[in-house]
């Protein structure tokens, strides 16, 4: 088997990278980091007072990325933390944050339903099952590394 790249991998990856792309835009016309973008998505998708090792773990980010962000946008007026057990901070959005969210975050999770269920159940449900099949047979491989 060649290790050459197959067509139909180069054009998934020039897929997702299109779809990060879409997201990275979407943040530089609000104004924000895609860090700052991903974090207001979280808050709003889990809610209230979730913790910054949850905001990590749904985007894949490392946990300094998303303390900076954090920190940022404590200072800058959007979210504000309060303690919880040990050393988990509880993450909240201010009234300022909560009408960015309103503005910007709302909108675009709106959007992304309205695209996603533009395709039939059986559609869908094969996205995620395929999806989920390549991640872990990835995940396999890159374990021999």
């Amino acid at each position: 088997m060649s290790t050459k790249t197959n067509d139909f991998l180069r054009e998934f990856n020039r897929l997702e990278k299109e779809l990060n792309d879409l997201y990275h835009d979407v943040a530089l016309k609000m104004g924000i980091s895609d860090s700052a973008f991903s974090i207001f998505y979280i808050l709003y998708t889990l809610g209230d007072g979730c913790l910054q090792k949850d905001i990590c773990y749904e985007i894949f980010a490392n946990k300094q990325t998303v303390n900076s962000s954090i920190r940022k946008l404590e200072k800058d007026g959007y979210i504000y933390l309060k303690q919880g057990r040990g050393r988990d901070k509880h993450i909240f959005l201010t009234e300022s944050g909560r009408q960015f969210t309103e503005k910007h975050i709302i909108p675009v999770v709106q959007k992304e339903n309205a695209a996603f269920t533009s395709l039939r159940l059986e559609e869908q449900k094969e996205l995620l099952r395929l999806s989920k099949i390549y991640i872990e047979n990835l995940k396999t491989k890159l374990r021999e590394i």
